[in-house]
């Protein structure tokens, strides 16, 4: 088994090398630091918007070294945060607006693929949750129940179900290495191998020359913290997938997964998994939650404790896999605010601005954070620049050790919860209620 690597998905397209480096200092009108796709949507929109603004990505690795082409494949309409959180600020009117929003832009990424040609083995066939105990159930309350449920996916102990439609499978790295190859072609430059130190009003200083732009906008989601000032705004959360060798016939005819559905779960240590293009399982979930000091990994290598609790995980979901081979292992961090919530800001009277914070659901809510962030960088008053999301402000993390320490504490509460519940508790554990007031979701 491969593990690290970046991730399978850049291993099947073949892992790029950085191009166009910069070589001393320049500047552009739009200088943007990130080059995942909250970075690569926001340059492809300012540049549908007005072809002659001089826009340049700055991206440390390559484009899309990030969650981008690491996450799970969820091209889902889940909200990205907390729909209390959201409330508080526009009302249960701004969160079903952002709701709205989010589920048009499934369609929307899907429909840009097709016209751009980005080929990124995508199927529009909705996410299953399944609930495998009391507990759960009560959580989900699914419109399936047990034998629908194995209609469509045989999982071990699914009690109820609930299907959304407005979900679709991807190929992470196909899906941004694409992207990427269609803001090159309109003029976009992405200076790769280019790490970003700090950012500041009319400029974003490099370890390769400083480039000045009236605008600079701030796209780095789970790596934000390696950015000087920025360590404690968002959590790097851990997140770790496995990916199977390609199943047999007769394996996905014990498996009862003909269909395309991503697949996942109602419990509070979740996992994520999808039936990949070329016939395996990748599943995911959480590793080890956090490293002390905000740090982030080199290039996606896991611990292996990690990855025998993935086996275990989908060895219980699916027991006529026990004893599959996994063929690859990697991990990578999504940005989580104090609240869980995500946000898109700028600032004109600085040029200063950012968008991130998806906590694991980024890969439909970057797409509409580039064209948030193309209204808000143009000064246009739309929808898009009223939803809750927009300008939404929240308090630090908390300072070493604190930080580390709270982090680990919340996930052993989750899975305390989650054994608590599947011994038969009827309801959610006061566990699980107690970890989420922690956490401030």
């Amino acid at each position: 088994m491969r593990n690290g690597g970046v991730s399978f998905w850049w291993q099947q397209v073949g892992l790029p090398s950085p191009t166009d480096r910069l070589d001393g200092g320049t500047s552009c009108d739009v200088a943007i630091v990130g080059g995942g796709l909250t970075g690569l949507w926001a340059a492809y929109h300012l540049h549908a918007a007005d072809p002659s603004l001089d826009i340049r990505v700055l991206e440390a690795e390559f484009a899309g070294f990030g969650a981008s082409g690491r996450n799970g494949g969820w091209l889902s309409s889940e909200l990205a945060g907390s729909p209390r959180a959201y409330a508080a600020v526009a009302g249960e009117d701004g969160v079903a607006r952002l709701r709205a929003a989010l589920r048009a832009t499934v369609d929307e990424v899907i429909g840009t693929a097709a016209r751009e040609g980005i080929d990124a083995d995508i199927v529009r066939s909705g996410v299953l949750t399944v609930a495998r105990s009391p507990a759960q159930a009560q959580r989900l309350d699914g419109e399936l129940d047990a034998d629908q449920v194995a209609a469509r996916i045989r999982v071990a102990g699914a009690v109820s179900g609930h299907l959304d439609p407005d979900c679709a499978r991807v190929q992470p790295a196909r899906l941004v290495s694409g992207v990427a190859r269609v803001v090159r072609e309109r003029g976009v430059r992405i200076h790769e191998g280019t790490r970003v130190l700090r950012v500041e009003p009319g400029a974003a200083v490099t370890e390769r020359g400083i480039v000045h732009a009236p605008v600079v906008l701030r796209c780095l989601e789970g790596f934000t913290a390696g950015l000087a000032g920025h360590r404690r705004d968002w959590l790097p959360m851990n997140s770790a997938i496995v990916v199977t060798e390609p199943l047999t016939d007769a394996q996905w005819r014990e498996v009862g997964w003909d269909g395309c559905e991503l697949l996942g779960d109602e419990a509070h240590a979740y996992c994520y998994a999808q039936r990949t293009a070329d016939g395996r399982i990748a599943l995911g979930g959480r590793g080890v939650p956090y490293r002390f000091g905000s740090r982030t990994d080199a290039d996606g290598r896991t611990q292996d404790w990690t990855v025998e609790s993935l086996r275990a995980t989908l060895t219980s979901l699916f027991p006529s896999l026990r004893g599959i081979a996994l063929d690859h292992a990697w991990c990578g961090v999504l940005g989580v605010p104090r609240d869980w919530s995500a946000s898109v800001s700028f600032d004109p009277a600085t040029g200063l601005g950012h968008a991130g914070g998806y906590v694991g659901s980024g890969l439909t809510a970057t797409h509409l954070a580039g064209r948030t962030l193309r209204d808000l960088v143009l000064r246009r008053d739309t929808d898009l620049t009223a939803l809750p999301w927009t300008g939404h402000g929240v308090r630090r993390w908390e300072p070493e050790p604190l930080r580390w320490a709270g982090v680990h504490a919340l996930y052993r509460l989750y899975r305390a919860a989650d054994r608590r519940e599947d011994a038969g508790l009827p309801r959610t554990s006061r566990v699980a209620r107690l970890a989420d007031r922690v956490a401030g979701r």
